[in-house]
């Protein structure tokens, strides 16, 4: 039993959907001489992940449909596309997850590419991180004012206002039915996977407000928090838009900028492989103040989607004249928060852990994008592109930390999450496997501004929502290996994790998933 109040716990109680009691074996059967008993074999047991940040029905169109994100070529992604035009008859072939920057050519998918592979059909393909698609002519000719809106291009993938102008044509193709189709797989797959709650990060340009609404009348074992990416102008504003959309907070996807594979984060600085630019601002200053400002006033906690240095500039000092006009406390009582936060200052990290920022950040990125080879140096050279994602400034900052996947953009399974945390690309923005493994539980009910202190862990009055695992040897991952040995002693009172110190090792296996004592899953 993973319990930092028991840690030589291995058996618990649950009652009514709750933890009732923590201890050993002998104690417990003694103490419940009437319970029900279930004995796990030799498995482990740790609090249920959450996942601070996910799009639902897009992840389940991923699953269901036409998956590209392991493809490794041009070759192989048209191939594939070619396969599921002849085997579906879909209005619009919805695709996910293709990336350019880990194909021998780096070039992305063209218009003519799609023609040639699924003649005379609407082909929609986004790029692994979503902010921009190839379609094809087809699809094309069949939106309005698509020529003439910022991001076109006739053969290249569509980004920014022409994308979204794309992305609200597709999704208005899609039937009723098969979003629900889509949601239940993505559902059903956090459930396999130790997850008990997700955070939707939805708005008028990710989802559209149907499906937000549709997702949050689901009826499913995990749990679904929903975050709405709109500006509110006021605080009356803000409340409206919270009662109508049915939202926890007016934050999430509320796009400052872009993503930099497709060279749309916003940057203080030209690309490295594209000095003619330095990505695309969606939100202007007094926007982002504005909604800010209107949140804080009304107790509602906001957020936005920052990348680029100078979107993450622009936001911090917002966030400054707020704190300035209403106070800190005003500020940091509603939890506002800042999806992905890849480029910061060590100052700005100071700022955010002042005014109580949460960092709802996805360790995964750096995992798929980050080193000295990776995407991220490609687009911002070596230089820039090994200091993104500094997991251990922030913390040393002390601002909360929240993870996430971004699924589908990154790998859902929260273990890859925590791995990639523990064994960042850069060494010194690493953090502990035992950090990491909070920020994926604690953090991400904190996050939706659940701060009883046991909710979370496996300890006495804390609700039962908890993940059985067959796992490998359990340890605490040291740099010194007598200390790490020490670790796994009853005596040392030190909770164990699974052994993540290998890289290529096969991760823990879901048994069990429950929450609030009902089982979701196995």
């Amino acid at each position: 039993m993973h319990s930092p109040s028991h840690p030589a716990a291995t058996a618990m109680a649950v009652t009514g959907g709750v933890i009732s009691w923590i201890g050993e074996d002998d104690l417990g059967r003694a103490e419940f001489p009437d319970a029900q008993i279930v004995d796990l074999e030799g498995a482990f047991v740790a609090p249920a992940f959450v996942d601070a940040h996910v799009h639902v029905t897009a992840l389940g169109l991923s699953i269901i449909g036409l998956d590209l994100s392991d493809v490794t070529s041009r070759e192989q992604c048209l191939a594939r596309l070619n396969a599921y035009a002849r085997e579906h008859a879909d209005e619009v072939i919805w695709g996910h997850g293709w990336d350019e920057s880990r194909w021998p050519d780096r070039h992305p998918l063209t218009t003519a590419d799609l023609d040639a592979a699924a003649p005379g059909r609407a082909v929609y393909l986004t790029r692994i991180d979503v902010h921009s698609a190839a379609a094809s002519t087809a699809l094309r000719q069949q939106v309005p004012g698509l020529t003439e809106a910022t991001g076109f291009h006739p053969e290249e993938p569509l980004a920014a206002a022409a994308h979204h102008l794309l992305r609200a044509y597709a999704r208005d193709a899609l039937s009723a039915k098969g979003r629900a189709t889509a949601r239940r797989a993505a559902l059903d797959t956090a459930a396999s996977l130790g997850l008990v709650s997700v955070h939707e990060c939805g708005g008028p340009e990710i989802g559209g407000l149907e499906d937000f609404r549709e997702l949050l009348a689901t009826e499913h074992g995990v749990q679904v928090t929903g975050y709405w990416g709109e500006a509110a102008r006021d605080p009356d504003h803000a409340r409206e838009l919270m009662a109508s959309t049915g939202a926890a907070g007016l934050a999430g996807d509320l796009f400052v900028d872009g993503a930099l594979g497709s060279r749309t984060a916003w940057l203080q600085e030209p690309y490295h492989d594209a000095p003619h630019t330095c990505g695309t601002r969606h939100l202007d200053a007094e926007t982002v103040e504005a909604h800010l400002d209107s949140c804080t006033q009304a107790g509602i906690t906001a957020g936005f989607h920052v990348i680029g240095d100078a979107a993450v500039a622009q936001v911090v000092e917002a966030l400054e004249r707020v704190a300035a006009r209403h106070g800190v406390p005003a500020v940091a009582r509603c939890g506002h928060r800042l999806e992905h936060l890849e480029m910061i200052s060590a100052a700005q990290a100071e700022q955010l852990g002042r005014l109580g920022v949460i960092a709802s950040v996805q360790p995964a990125f750096d995992a798929l994008w980050g080193g000295p080879d990776g995407m991220y140096a490609d687009r911002l050279g070596v230089d820039r592109g090994t200091q993104l994602n500094p997991l251990a400034l922030l913390a040393s900052q002390g601002v909360p930390l929240a993870f996430g996947s971004d699924a589908p953009v990154a790998p859902m399974n929260p273990w890859v999450t925590v791995r990639a945390a523990a064994h960042h690309r850069t060494a010194s923005s690493s953090i502990s496997v035992r950090a990491a493994f909070g920020a994926a539980t604690r953090g991400g009910w904190r996050a939706q501004g659940i701060h009883d202190g046991v909710t979370g862990t496996l300890a006495p009055g804390a609700i039962a929502s908890y993940a059985i695992w067959e796992t490998g040897d359990l340890t605490i991952n040291t740099s010194q290996p007598g200390v790490q040995r020490w670790s796994t002693d009853p005596r040392s009172r030190v909770p164990a994790l699974p052994d993540l110190s290998d890289a290529t090792a096969v991760l823990p296996k879901c048994l069990q998933t429950v929450h609030r004592g009902k089982v979701i899953h196995g």
